[in-house]
């Protein structure tokens, strides 16, 4: 039986399960997208190329064509689209396609129907398609991907400053370790994610149009007095992106490793996140508020599940999967072209698609939360031997000896080390007065060092 192609019979839970929450994501990275992009590049190249006064044998269009021509390309629909398809399946070849299309469409132009030899004119198909494929991403990372990253950061930032001063019990090795405070947790991470969000922002994006092994040889051969490599960079740049002037048939990708790399490596901030978070609702410092309607267990009524987590984490890790192997791959083409990275390269949506799923995730999961702070209070109530540390350093500054070991035979694997027995060793010390009531004044809630300053001053 073959099923109708539907949202529920879809292979891709991005097009299937998900589809309303990645919908945006397909006026970049769908096959439509790809074709409009490429009708964007070919009709751009041929006004360029009319404009050029060493281009004697095309004539500079007039105003009213060039608005049509860009007119036809803003306003092209998925059926315009599925035309384009239907020459394809005659030519086996998209880009080729793209061509006819052009030619077909615009045979109403007198102008352009006259230059009609001039459409795709000493272009190799990655010519148009790494142009495409960078404006692509481009407008994803602008429109999409740093937008939400943002919205992110924001809200861990403003986690960080809402709860600076609100004392929490650190692990270090799963064991009770120095206090922090739970604002400093959160600005932990944003610090880490406002550096990866930069990165993400600070990749160049290169594209090239420059023939068939990357030396203008078809565009020497008709116009051998023409700077093509000046007019190649002024075309680009026009587009939007920076030139690239020494490549093979394909513009190398390198852009595109450092741009699904630094994706990846917010992403992993983002798992270590979710999973920390994980364990803080499980640990009760964090509360989750409930939905009316909503059920966490099938079997047990009581269950509030960290669920926007824990599908934030897995298609994080799906994410990752395919940013990795595209930055691995996609560098890497046979002598001056093969074709393995054709394929690789729509998989590129799929990758931005999981990674912005498990963000909105993470960002529902964020704003649900809620500090416990009566449970955070219970556990640092219940660790006196913290002080150990702060103890056992004002010894040291006075020059006690073993001041280490004794507060190690003291409190190691001993439990039970409460208030009052930590504050009697304190009177025993051999210290100034002053230290002494300084020490007497700590308690395991107040041991948090600079972590509320650090905490109120991060920046998203």
């Amino acid at each position: 039986m073959s099923l109708p192609h539907s949202p529920i019979t879809a292979l891709s839970p991005l097009d299937g399960r998900y589809a309303t929450k990645v919908e945006h994501l397909r006026e970049f990275f769908s096959e439509y997208a790809l074709i409009k992009y490429r009708l964007h590049v070919e009709v751009e190249w041929l006004i360029a190329l009319s404009i050029e006064p060493a281009i004697n044998e095309l004539k500079p269009f007039s105003a009213d064509t060039i608005r049509a021509m860009r007119e036809r390309v803003t306003a092209f629909t998925p059926a315009d689209a599925e035309r384009v398809k239907a020459i394809e399946a005659i030519t086996n070849h998209d880009v080729k396609a793209v061509e006819y299309w052009l030619g077909e469409t615009f045979q109403s132009l007198t102008e352009v129907a006259a230059a009609k030899s001039f459409i795709h004119f000493a272009c190799t198909s990655e010519d148009i398609n790494n142009l495409s494929h960078a404006l692509m991403l481009s407008k994803a990372r602008s429109g999409c991907l740093l937008p939400v990253l943002r919205g992110t950061n924001a809200k861990l930032t403003a986690l960080a400053h809402e709860h600076a001063a609100l004392p929490m019990l650190s692990h270090t090795h799963g064991q009770p370790a120095s206090p922090t405070t739970l604002g400093k947790e959160m600005a932990n991470v944003s610090a880490r994610l406002s550096r990866a969000i930069a990165a993400i922002e600070s990749v160049v994006v290169l594209g090239k149009i420059n023939g068939a092994v990357g030396n203008y040889n078809a565009h020497v051969a008709a116009y051998p007095r023409l700077d093509w490599p000046a007019f190649a960079q002024r075309f680009v740049a026009d587009l939007g992106l920076t030139f690239n002037p020494y490549t093979i048939q394909i513009e190398p990708h390198d852009y595109m490793a450092e741009l699904f790399d630094a994706m990846a490596r917010a992403n992993t901030i983002l798992i270590d996140l979710n999973r920390d978070i994980w364990g803080y609702i499980g640990k009760g410092y964090f509360k989750q508020r409930t939905k009316a309607g909503e059920i966490g267990s099938s079997t047990m009524p009581h269950k509030v599940n960290p669920i926007d987590f824990e599908n934030s984490e897995g298609n994080l890790g799906l994410a990752n999967a395919l940013l990795r192997h595209l930055s691995e791959k996609l560098p890497i083409s046979r002598w001056q072209r093969d074709l393995t990275d054709s394929t690789v390269l729509r998989n590129m949506g799929v990758a931005v698609g999981y990674s912005l799923l498990a963000y909105e995730s993470l960002n529902r999961g964020l704003h649900k939360l809620e500090a416990n702070p009566e449970k955070l209070a219970s556990e640092l109530d219940g660790q006196w031997d913290l002080l150990a540390e702060p103890v056992q350093t004002v010894m040291r500054k006075y020059g006690i000896t073993n001041a280490y070991e004794q507060l190690k035979d003291l409190t190691r694997g001993k439990g039970g080390i409460d208030q009052e027995s930590m504050q009697a060793f304190i009177r025993t010390l051999p210290l100034p007065p002053d230290e002494i009531e300084l020490l007497l004044s700590l308690s395991p809630a107040t041991y948090t060092g600079l972590a509320a300053v650090l905490a109120a001053n991060v920046k998203a």
